[in-house]
């Protein structure tokens, strides 16, 4: 569904914004001998919605895998590397979506939500989270209580992805 423009899009906005920040911001928290960056990936990577999200998908299982690599070279330099992957979040743009699905489907806004959670399988807190929430989450793994925190990823999605 997705064209050639469509995919390089998707890398660019979900895999090379981090790979370009990172080269930035990196030697200085190397010249320093501490840092710490956090990626923000998604759920999709590990539970794809279908049709035209592939291509963010893919991208966002792209930056997991980065995040990891980099944790492996950045530890010993004394650089923490994590990654938070947030299902569905009550933002703006998840209202914009919503109020479009309804539109779309002569379905009330209500119901659009219905449709979000059971595209998702459901989530069984039974609400998305909060913007709040997720920063609350990259707050601390940011901060020096969560020193001993690297080289993992964090799902907040209320529990929508099935645990092993």
């Amino acid at each position: 569904a997705l064209d050639d423009e469509a995919w390089q899009a998707e890398l660019d906005l979900n895999l090379m914004s981090a790979v370009r920040l990172d080269r930035l911001l990196i030697p200085h928290m190397i010249a320093q001998g501490s840092g710490v960056v956090i990626h923000t990936s998604s759920i999709q990577r590990r539970l794809p919605l279908p049709e035209s999200t592939t291509g963010y998908a893919a991208a966002k299982a792209a930056l997991s895998v980065y995040s990891k690599a980099l944790s492996k070279e950045l530890g010993p330099k004394g650089i923490r590397v994590n990654a938070v992957a947030p299902g569905w979040i009550y933002t703006d743009a998840a209202e914009a979506l919503v109020e479009r699905i309804a539109t779309s489907a002569g379905i009330d806004e209500t119901a659009a939500r219905q449709r979000i959670l059971d595209a998702l399988g459901g989530i069984p807190i039974g609400r998305p989270a909060q913007p709040e929430e997720v920063a609350e989450l990259i707050a601390f793994l940011a901060s020096d209580r969560a020193a001993a925190i690297h080289g993992v990823e964090y799902t907040i999605d209320g529990g929508t992805v099935p645990c092993a």
